[in-house]
């Protein structure tokens, strides 16, 4: 048991599922993808914004358009489909960060594995090998939505200028999944609400040079947390900031 929660913290893989789940296990298949990437969710390097490894890349179905970047889902092989290729009894927690496009030249079961309406995901091969042998290619597998668990706080980095700020939030721990966010930059007494651009980066088109920002992110499952001045008011494009709040 005590070996089993740690794994669960450091987000690898185990022979025990994780007891907290409450949501059903729902059927998918997994293909692998090299390294992986942060791509369609914007994220710039998976190990400095708290991925690592443990990533894909989801369907359009599971994708939701950006929405489900940053959630967190437990995957396991569904041995009892395919013995030959399964690792039986492991389990892995990956991280959504990317996009896997459809591909409507291919059959659904034959290519084109992120077509809709399909649930699949195209995993970094190292997270792949650990519920299945290389040379399956793809496997059925079973999967959950889990809670994340994260080192540190949320991360903000900030791109842009004049009237044109991009905010990228990551290392979002809980659902993983940002629904609103809203600003408030230290020269105003509004809070203002952002728009998803793209993945996880939201909008902002007010001219934020030479403020202090301060961030209040909603997650998918309802609650809130607030970063105060977590961006400084001499912040250039390109940096990061980590907070001291997480989910």
């Amino acid at each position: 048991m005590v070996m089993a929660f740690i794994f669960m913290l450091l987000g690898l893989s185990s022979t025990k599922p994780n007891v907290e789940a409450a949501t059903p296990l729902q059927q998918a298949h997994a293909t692998f993808y090299g390294e992986g990437s942060g791509g369609a969710c914007g994220y710039a390097n998976l190990n400095t914004d708290g991925y690592g490894f443990q990533n894909a890349a989801l369907s359009t179905v599971l994708f939701k358009n950006g929405a489900a970047c940053g959630g967190c889902y437990e995957i396991t092989c569904d041995s009892a489909k395919d013995p030959q290729w399964c690792i039986k009894g492991k389990y892995i927690t990956v991280t959504a960060t990317n996009f896997c496009p459809p591909n409507s030249s291919l059959p659904n079961n034959n290519g084109g594995w992120c077509n809709p309406p399909l649930q699949h995901f195209d995993m970094s091969t190292a997270a792949f090998e650990t519920i299945a042998y290389y040379k399956a290619g793809i496997v059925p597998v079973l999967y959950r939505k889990v809670p994340c668990t994260r080192s540190g706080g949320i991360r903000f980095t900030i791109t842009g200028k004049s009237n044109f700020e991009l905010v990228l939030i990551s290392n979002v721990g809980g659902p993983g999944e940002i629904s609103q966010v809203w600003m408030k930059a230290s020269g105003s007494n509004k809070w203002e609400s952002l728009t998803r651009n793209w993945g996880a980066n939201w909008q902002s088109l007010s001219n934020l040079q030479g403020q202090s920002l301060s961030f209040t992110v909603h997650a998918s499952d309802g609650r809130s947390v607030t970063a105060l001045n977590v961006i400084p008011a001499n912040w250039a494009s390109g940096q990061s900031f980590k907070s001291n709040v997480n989910f």
